[in-house]
């Protein structure tokens, strides 16, 4: 082992360095600056989105269709300066074809964000399986499904990352 191994073993703290160091074997720290960089954009973006909705929802409350909080939450996103495209076509891709199966995401944000907007009684697990699809089908990793059909807004959301 090399002195700046002996060093950086005898720097760690955490108990699975320890383990590691306990067999002589290097303890690699995970790249916490690369992967923060990489998920922090998503997660204060995802934060924004909903503080959007939750306007939109105070303002409005339940019961209205699926169309105006849609155009509201647009709005919303567009005060906030946040980048997006409203019903977004989404191709299926099948042998290498990109193939046109109807499919429109409510809304893509900073062509990171995956939003499906509802204003029903009960999300099914069919909502989030769409949500899924979605993401797969977009190279995007997180989505948010949001029903304004509720109450209380939070009741009303689920993350769901691919």
């Amino acid at each position: 082992m090399t002195s700046s191994r002996r060093a950086s073993s005898r720097a760690c703290s955490d108990s699975a360095c320890q383990e590691f160091s306990k067999f002589n074997i290097e303890y690699l720290e995970p790249q916490r600056e690369h992967r923060e960089h990489r998920e922090t954009p998503s997660r204060e973006l995802s934060e924004a989105i909903i503080g959007c909705a939750i306007r939109v929802h105070s303002e409005l409350g339940p019961g209205l269709l699926e169309s105006a909080y849609l155009s509201c939450l647009a709005h919303e996103l567009t005060l906030g300066g946040i980048d997006f495209v409203r019903e977004k076509s989404l191709p299926i891709l099948y042998r290498g074809m990109a193939l046109e199966g109807g499919y429109r995401l409510d809304l893509l944000v900073a062509n990171q964000v995956v939003v499906e907007l509802k204003a029903i009684d009960v999300l099914l697990p069919v909502h989030e399986a769409q949500v899924l699809t979605y993401l797969r089908l977009s190279g995007c990793r997180l989505g948010l499904l949001i029903n304004f059909n509720v109450k209380m807004l939070r009741d009303g959301i689920r993350r769901l990352i691919l």
